[in-house]
């Protein structure tokens, strides 16, 4: 592959601060695989779409994502305005190395560094689909944001705000696992109101609903095991009303991709997701709690070119 010009977008907080200790060893291995390249570190929270959206509208080619999830969520909000890509030609490339990389699973994109660069290397890429969701932030503005992976609402929301508060050091898995127990002993269903590709509203007493594009999120849980990120539909899960005890008792069933024959688990697929609440519901966006209901989401098919394996 030899494009005109390649980014590198590094986020040297991702991972707890793991990204930033190894970026010397991922440039000399980027160097050898894909020659010479611009890179800038990011130094807080919207640098990385900021950073990202400046290059593309200077011409890049290629831009590399590295960091975890959250990082590719911002980098994916520098590729797009609210017209769709800002530069259609580009391609985005990711070097898995933060907390949560989920979005991996889906395309897939190797986890090891020489891997992932490799598939960069190769120039090999496939279209995929974003989610677009409009919602409110924590000052009540209404927001839009595109993900690539997973929005939900109700514990997701708890989860990402207690991960985002704790220490990194034992692994994403731990990280994800001891947040989503705290949560689930701390936090009270909610009633949410839906409504899918606008047909009937229905109510629900519900832990949590996943919005997904990719199958797995948080750490590793195969939420949607049927999705996949270019078919042009949203897999929706409905965790409902299950006991605590229950809901306890069927966690393994979040990893092991049988969380749909749980009772009072539902699934559904659509293009369209409407969702409000009279309580306080906060949102999962990749990764990041960025604000609660109400919200609207939609499918936007084909909305990104990405480098990775088939």
């Amino acid at each position: 592959m030899s494009p005109k010009k390649v980014v590198f977008i590094v986020n040297p907080c991702s991972g707890g601060g793991k990204t930033g200790r190894e970026w010397p060893l991922i440039r000399k291995v980027a160097e050898d695989r894909l020659g010479s390249f611009t890179a800038d570190l990011t130094a807080g929270p919207g640098d990385a779409a900021r950073l990202t959206r400046e290059h593309l509208l200077e011409g890049a080619d290629v831009v590399v994502c590295v960091g975890g999830d959250g990082t590719l969520n911002e980098v994916i909000n520098g590729f797009m305005d609210e017209g769709g890509p800002v530069r259609e030609s580009a391609l985005l490339g990711f070097v898995p190395n933060g907390t949560g990389c989920d979005f991996i699973k889906s395309v897939p994109i190797p986890k090891s560094i020489g891997g992932s660069l490799d598939v960069i290397a190769s120039g090999g890429n496939r279209t995929i689909d974003l989610g677009r969701i409009q919602y409110r932030d924590h000052s009540n503005k209404t927001c839009v944001r595109y993900f690539h992976n997973v929005a939900s609402f109700g514990l997701g929301g708890e989860v990402d705000e207690r991960t985002n508060r704790t220490t990194k050091v034992f692994g994403p898995f731990f990280s994800f696992m001891l947040s989503t127990l705290i949560s689930l002993l701390l936090y009270g269903k909610k009633q949410i109101r839906f409504r899918l590709d606008g047909g009937t509203e229905e109510e629900v007493t519900a832990w949590n609903i996943a919005v997904a594009n990719g199958r797995f999120h948080g750490g590793g849980m195969l939420i949607a095991p049927g999705a996949a990120v270019d078919d042009g539909l949203f897999h929706v899960t409905v965790i409902g009303d299950l006991s605590l005890a229950e809901a306890l008792y069927h966690l393994p069933e979040l990893y092991n991709g049988r969380i749909a024959d749980v009772k009072n688990v539902s699934t559904f697929t659509c293009r369209r997701v409407e969702a409000f609440s009279d309580q306080r519901v906060l949102l999962d966006v990749d990764g990041e709690q960025l604000g609660c209901l109400p919200a609207v989401i939609d499918i936007i098919p084909g909305a990104l070119r990405v480098l990775a394996g088939r």
